[in-house]
Formats: structure tokens, sequence, C-alpha cells
């Protein structure tokens, strides 16, 4: 065992005020490892990082083409968005489609973090609802995936047909036995497996274009959903979006609860997945764009790439005042 190691500082004036450990790992298309940092083989929750990869049945099973899906809403599936219209409308009439309503999501409520959105529900005294979830988009691929498999409501069981199809894949692609499951913010089964597990999927995904069997193909149409929509996989100011439009398609990223990050990287045929181990976000994504910029994908002078990287810290007054950077062992 490794012990995780400095991803990411907080500076003020000339002190260290704060460090951020982690893992990480860079995986080419044969599974091995490019690059580590930390322990590879520590276990982690991927949390929602891993959305594409619990997407796959979506698309392998035919459902997708049966219910004549579009790359807005592969993007979706994958996605963990602001509850912006952009969203919210856009997955209500993905329920449409499928003969469904909010009440058919097992995903909960939950209040947008687009600011517009939020406020547009307290000035007409309503309550968010599930399709405001920022997971609404996975949970109808599960419920068109149900549909497609005639199984029953409860999709978010364990032992479901959906969620058994989500485990196939999750070890199928990192090659890994998963040990277990927790259950994640939406009420889904997260299922465990390690960092560089982690990134050998993404590494499927990332060169799936080379091959041709239903899987691979399925990955590929996801990522380059991603890539195309980077708008709907999360929302304005978002890191997910905000870094895929600076790497103009070059790669897909994605974030996770409790600080995980995954890149697919298809020019490359890498996978990335970064895990802070504080669960700190703002560590997460400095992380991943600082190994970006490492790898020529992302420029380190990018606007989007400075919002998260080498990013100031502003006081109340607009004050620069300290700074989030990468650690020296990220160089």
């Amino acid at each position: 065992m490794t012990d995780p190691v400095p991803m990411t500082e907080i500076w003020r004036a000339s002190l260290l005020e704060s460090l951020h450990l982690g893992h990480a790992v860079i995986c080419d298309d044969t599974g091995q490892i490019v690059r580590s940092w930390g322990d590879p083989d520590a276990v982690i929750y991927p949390r929602s990082s891993c959305k594409m990869v619990q997407a796959l049945p979506l698309v392998t099973s035919g459902a997708a083409d049966k219910f004549g899906l579009t790359s807005e809403q592969l993007a979706l599936a994958c996605a963990s968005h602001n509850g912006a219209a952009i969203h919210t409308d856009r997955v209500r009439a993905w329920l449409d489609q499928l003969g469904l309503s909010d009440d058919d999501f097992r995903c909960g409520p939950q209040e947008p973090d687009d600011i517009p959105a939020r406020n547009a529900l307290i000035r007409a005294d309503e309550s968010p609802c599930p399709v405001h979830n920022n997971c609404s988009g996975k949970h109808a691929g599960f419920l068109t995936l149900a549909a497609h498999m005639g199984a029953g409501p409860e999709y978010v069981e364990v032992d479901h047909p959906v969620q058994q199809a989500s485990l196939t894949a999750i070890e199928e692609t990192t090659q890994l036995d998963s040990p277990g499951y927790g259950i994640d913010g939406c009420s889904a089964p997260n299922f465990a497996t390690t960092v560089h597990g982690l990134a050998r999927a993404m590494a499927f995904f990332a060169s799936a274009q080379d091959r041709s069997d239903r899987q691979s193909n399925a990955a590929a149409s996801l990522t380059a959903a991603m890539m195309a929509h980077p708008a709907l996989v999360a929302g304005e100011g978002r890191a997910c979006t905000e870094l895929m439009r600076a790497m103009n398609g070059r790669a897909a990223i994605k974030t996770g609860a409790e600080a995980v990050y995954i890149a697919i990287v298809p020019e490359r045929r890498m996978g990335i997945a970064v895990k802070i181990v504080d669960g700190g976000t703002r560590a997460a994504e400095c992380t991943i764009a600082a190994i970006l910029v490492g790898l020529g994908l992302l420029d380190a002078d990018h606007p989007a790439t400075r919002m998260f990287m080498n990013a100031p810290i502003l006081n109340r007054r607009g004050m620069e005042c300290g700074v989030i950077r990468p650690a020296a062992t990220l160089a």
C-alpha cells in the first residue's frame, strides 16, 4: 500500500494554509499504468464519475435505439447537472417520451444549483422535484432500460435487472470484481472499485473507437455525446463543462461526489482517475486540470483552466488573497 500524496495546495500570502492529498492513475488501452500517484489499488466509490459506465447497458441492450434516444439524452444519462432549464426541460420531455412522470423517479428531489432555476421555484412558491435532481438524466436512462427489459419500477434496488446490468458493466470495464457497494446520493447502488480499475474503465472508453463490438460502440457513442454537449453534462461555471469546452472535444471529463474525477482521452487512448482523500472538490478539479495540462490537452493559461488551477482566492471584497495550485508532485 502507498500513502496518498500531495495533490493540491492552498496558499494564503506566503503560508501553505491547506494541503489536499490523494491518489491518481493514468492508464493506457492495455490496462497498464502510464503514471500514478499515491496508491493505485486504493478502493473507492467512483460515485457519479462512472455514470457513463452505468449508461452502457442503456445502449448495449438496444434500449437507446428502441426509444430513439438522441446524443443529448445520452449526455444527460452521464450528467450531474445543475438543474437548469436546459437540463430539466429535456429530462421532462424524456419522461413524456416514456409515458412516465416525475413520480416514477427514485432519485429524490434536490434544490437546483442553477440560480435562475432556484429563484424561479422560490418566486412560484414551489418545491424542488426529482427532475431537478442532478442525477435525473441518469435515472431517466435507468427508467428507459427498465421499460425495455420489462422490469419492475423499483429500479434502484441492487438486485433489480437494471442495477445488475450496471454491475456487470462496471466489472467488465474495470476488469475487477467489485468488493461491494454503497448507496449513492440519488439512491442507486454505487459499486466500489480501485483507482486503477476506474482509470482502466476510462481507458476502455478512450480506446473504444479501435474496436467494433457492441460494448465498444456504446462506449464511443457515450463519450462522443459528453464531448458534444458539455453544458448538459454539468452546467455553466462547472469544471466538467468549462474544461471540456476549453479542450474542444479532445477529452470527456466527469466529476463524482467526495472528490472523484475521471477523464477519457480518445486521442491518447488513455483513461484517468483521481480521488482526493478528504473529499475536497476544489482539489479534485485542480488536480484533474493539472494532469490534463501535463498531457498537453489543456492550456494552462486558458481562462477556464484558471478557474480551477492556479486559481485566485478572492475575499468578499473581491481582493485576491491566495491561490489554489497543483502540488509539485503533479509536475
